[in-house]
């Protein structure tokens, strides 16, 4: 997408983030449309959004899709991965060649297990406002070509905006509001992640169609995901009420 329709497209965007910035806005929710909307807009193959937590470890909080193989691959730069040098420093990690030993030097195992996953490109782009880093945005290329400086600008720029909706702006100087903010975004996914386990066993499909058909029932009634989980998982929410998704061939299911 280039031109005007990407910067019409990006506008949109814009627009439904700042509308979805109410009081008890469902930050999981929005986190998981912007990770969505970076593969649209950066022509990239998957997008996470990965948050620090207390003791300065990157998890998981969205991702572009729900493969259990790709959350591992987020998952894994929890200790090692272009996202922990970028968390660290503050500096944007862009187009490393997982390919070439000399870019990946300092984490062998991670590159591996993205070129294993069919990943050749990735980039690192910090969680950012002013000077606070929270997080780190992680893209992923399955083709070679470059992106380009502009490309990197607009990463940069919705990688922002996942921090300010993280934050909130009339926070940001209090940090024991701050924390505790990023502490609940942490425990929905948590939270959110368990119950994707339970309702694909419950309908013998997979995570990602379990996940889908969960967002979808969540978003139709106005619930927050991490409400509406913490409901079935207290055996509070009879979940026959959520339309279940078509069994996944076994071929689709994730490894």
């Amino acid at each position: 997408m280039i031109g005007m329709a990407r910067e019409r497209r990006l506008a949109e965007i814009f627009v439904e983030v700042a509308d979805s910035l109410v009081e008890d806005f469902d930050v999981i929710d929005l986190l998981q449309r912007l990770s969505t909307r970076c593969v649209e807009l950066l022509d990239v193959s998957a997008a996470g959004i990965l948050l620090a937590d207390a003791h300065g470890e990157l998890q998981v909080i969205a991702a572009s899709d729900e493969h259990t193989r790709l959350l591992e691959l987020f998952a894994l730069q929890h200790d090692q991965g272009p996202c922990v040098e970028c968390y660290r420093t503050g500096a944007a990690r862009t187009n490393i060649d997982l390919a070439r030993a000399e870019a990946t030097a300092g984490w062998p195992r991670f590159a591996t297990r993205a070129r294993e996953t069919g990943y050749s490109t990735t980039h690192a782009i910090p969680l950012r406002l002013r000077s606070r880093i929270v997080g780190t945005l992680n893209l992923f290329q399955t083709t070679p070509h470059r992106l380009g400086d502009d490309d990197i600008a607009l990463a940069q720029a919705l990688a922002d905006v996942a921090t300010i909706t993280i934050l909130q702006q009339r926070t940001l100087e209090q940090s024991h509001v701050e924390n505790s903010q990023l502490e609940t975004a942490l425990t929905s996914r948590v939270l959110i992640e368990q119950v994707k386990g339970v309702l694909a066993e419950r309908w013998e499909t997979s995570v990602d169609d379990a996940f889908a058909a969960f967002r979808s029932y969540a978003r139709a009634h106005h619930l927050r995901l991490s409400d509406l989980a913490k409901r079935i998982l207290a055996g509070a929410f009879d979940t026959s009420e959520i339309p279940a998704p078509e069994p996944a061939r076994p071929e689709d299911r994730s490894d």
